[in-house]
């Protein structure tokens, strides 16, 4: 993503966590971190960061938590579901910063908790938090938009 050394295969042609500016700090085995400076355009009518947008970011931490960056791209763990609680309102021009954490993994199936927070993780000013459900599946092939009657079979991630 924008101004940062970190990347990971899954970020590639994901468009919305390009718009949202997010900024992948830290990645581990089940562990990721990452950062977003918050804009006017991600306001609500009350001033203050629109829940959509405070959820998507959490998500993306949850997915690259989820799917190491060295796997081979032969599956990906997707949410099978979700649950989060917006616990403090965070503003225009804020930097946030979401770290995510596998807590329980069993078979193909797992659990995350994501922890927003304003500013860095340091400042202790938790502004929401993220349970997510994950499920590892096979990998599908991908319609070709240019050809509707084809598909075209996915690429492994780059090791």
């Amino acid at each position: 993503m924008l101004g940062s050394s970190i990347s990971h295969p899954i970020l590639t042609n994901d468009y919305a966590s390009e718009w949202l500016g997010i900024e992948v700090r830290k990645l581990g085995d089940g562990h990721a971190t990452i950062t977003m400076t918050l804009r006017r355009e991600m306001m609500n009518g009350f001033g203050v960061t629109h829940g959509g947008m405070i959820f998507a970011f959490a998500d993306t931490a949850f997915a690259l938590a989820c799917n190491p960056a060295d796997g081979d791209g032969s599956t990906m763990t997707v949410a099978s579901g979700v649950d989060v609680n917006f616990l403090k309102p965070s503003h225009e021009g804020q930097t946030i910063t979401a770290t995510a954490e596998r807590r329980s993994s069993q078979g193909r199936s797992g659990i995350f908790d994501v922890r927003i927070f304003a500013g860095a993780p340091e400042n202790d000013e938790v502004i929401a938090e993220f349970r997510g459900r994950s499920r590892t599946v096979p990998k599908r092939a991908v319609p070709d938009k240019t050809m509707p009657d084809k598909t075209v079979p996915t690429k492994p991630c780059p090791t």
